[in-house]
C-alpha cells in the first residue's frame, strides 16, 4: 500500500503509538549515554542514533496528523 488510508484503525493507531514510544525511549537512552561518555567518536555515533530515533518520532507524528500520504 503506497497511500496512507484516510482513517487508521484502532489497532493500527495503537501499533503506531507503540512504535513512537519505542523510538522515544531509545532516543532518551542515547541522550543519557551521551552525557556519560567521554570518547568524542562514540558521542558522535550516539548523536546520530538519537537523531535517527527523533526523526522516526517526527515521521510517526506526521503520519497520525495526516501529513504523510506518499
Amino acid at each position: 500500500m503506497k497511500n496512507v488510508p484516510e482513517m487508521i484503525s484502532t489497532k493500527d493507531s495503537a501499533y503506531i503509538k507503540d512504535m513512537f514510544n519505542w523510538n522515544f525511549v531509545a532516543m532518551k537512552k542515547f541522550d543519557n549515554y551521551i552525557e556519560n561518555v567521554e570518547d568524542e567518536e562514540i558521542v558522535k555515533k550516539l548523536n546520530n542514533l538519537a537523531d535517527m530515533h527523533f526523526q522516526n518520532c517526527n515521521t510517526l507524528i506526521k503520519l497520525l496528523e495526516g501529513e504523510i500520504n506518499e
